[in-house]
């Protein structure tokens, strides 16, 4: 029998209990043994709760039990999981977690450590939810050089996102009923505004790249200022505006960014909707791939825990987790990077083209009727510094959108 400890009996604390319980005969014949949680740490009490006889206060009775084989860490936040995963590592606990702030911040150094006490740190609930993306990294894309990850990585915004583009709804009324759902928190800011997101792809681009991506270097902009107006102009395009997290090798440069991005129908990533996430993945002998489900939620994630629970129960105590160098890798100035954008402006089309072409080039204007006062254009290709001066030599935009290249 395998004795595990849980530390957080949260929204994902709780889902793990529920999947090791209501799965217990599957996962007892897939890990070879049976695995029972023999401890829960939380702060408060759980008074009727079956738990409550394994509730304990003090992480101490925890890391000083010989027993205890792995931590499930789903606290969430750095402090306190950092000081206790890292305990947890050094006196021979392999930890898996959901922890995604946490491995963004610290995963080199405490997958160095799980290596140094032949233990594992495991974390594929950390990005995607359920969709299994850390472990096909892990192993079966080992072989591969990864030129690009690219993904629908927050459920929170692909909803709102959704509702948008299906009800025609403006950003804060569709905010508003993702909260309303339990979609989205009552502080959406971390979600909202790409955080989130970010802490993802800097996670996946480290497991992809060898090095250490720090989350603060990623270009990051949320989806807060996308208007019903501009998901009319979407859908006159035949697109649809998602938030995409991306990083990407061109020649000798690595580019990574957070931002809403139109996608056309010939994208893998344009149909995906609702809280659904999706991870688009190209290596130079795969080609392409996408990994797609429920990227969110109470049981897909602790589901995901809990495979990383199994995994380490069959591994017969060998490191099987892939790490990262601490070396920091430099990502390129995104201003160097280059796509197309669609731009919003004030004006008629017949007065400002003329204009607009002497600046930016040759455009493809795009003009709706109800939007009087405004039409829209798609530039050619440039980067992102080129584009700058444009707008700057322009005057005011209303706004402006980066197409995805394919």
């Amino acid at each position: 029998m395998i004795q595990i400890a849980v530390l957080g009996y949260g929204t994902v604390g709780s889902g793990v209990v529920e999947v090791l319980n209501t799965n217990k005969d599957t996962i007892a014949k897939k890990a070879g043994e049976e695995i029972q949680v023999k401890y829960v740490l939380d702060l408060r009490d759980f008074p009727g709760d079956p738990i409550q006889e394994k509730v304990v206060h003090d992480f101490e009775i925890i890391v000083n039990d010989p027993t205890i084989r792995v931590v499930a860490e789903v606290m969430g936040g750095v402090e306190p999981a950092y000081t206790f995963t890292k305990r947890a590592l050094l006196a021979g606990k392999s930890v898996c977690t959901s922890n995604k702030e946490l491995v963004a911040r610290h995963g080199a150094e405490l997958l160095k450590i799980a290596k140094e006490n032949h233990v594992n740190y495991l974390f594929e609930a950390s990005c995607g939810g359920g969709i299994p993306i850390i472990r096909p990294l892990n192993s079966s894309l080992t072989g591969d050089q990864i030129d690009e990850i690219t993904g629908i990585l927050n459920g929170t915004t692909n909803y709102i996102l959704t509702k948008m583009i299906q009800e025609g709804s403006e950003f804060d009324e569709a905010l508003k009923e993702a909260q309303e759902k339990g979609y989205a928190e009552r502080n959406p800011e971390a979600d909202v505004e790409g955080h989130d997101a970010c802490r993802k792809i800097a996670i996946l681009s480290s497991l992809a790249f060898g090095k250490q991506v720090n989350f603060e270097d990623v270009y990051t902009e949320g989806i807060t200022k996308i208007s019903a107006s501009d998901i009319k102009y979407a859908k006159a395009m035949d697109d649809s505006i998602k938030l995409l997290a991306s990083s990407k090798r061109v020649g000798d440069d690595v580019y990574a960014m957070v931002s809403p991005v139109l996608v056309g129908k010939e994208d893998p990533l344009f149909s995906v909707n609702g809280v659904f996430n999706a991870i688009f993945v190209h290596g130079n002998m795969l080609g392409d791939a996408m990994f797609y489900g429920s990227g969110a939620g109470k049981l897909p994630t602790a589901s995901a825990v809990v495979g990383d629970i199994v995994d380490e129960a069959k591994s017969g105590s060998r490191n099987v987790m892939a790490s990262w160098s601490e070396e920091k890798l430099d990502l390129s100035d995104i201003k160097t990077s280059r796509k197309k954008f669609f731009v919003r402006v004030y004006g008629e089309l017949e007065k400002e083209l003329e204009k607009i072409e002497a600046i930016f080039g040759p455009v493809e204007p795009i003009v709706l009727e109800e939007l009087a006062g405004e039409f829209g254009f798609v530039t050619e290709e440039m980067t992102e510094a080129e584009f700058e001066e444009k707008e700057r030599k322009y005057g005011t935009l209303i706004s402006r959108i980066r197409i995805r290249n394919l």
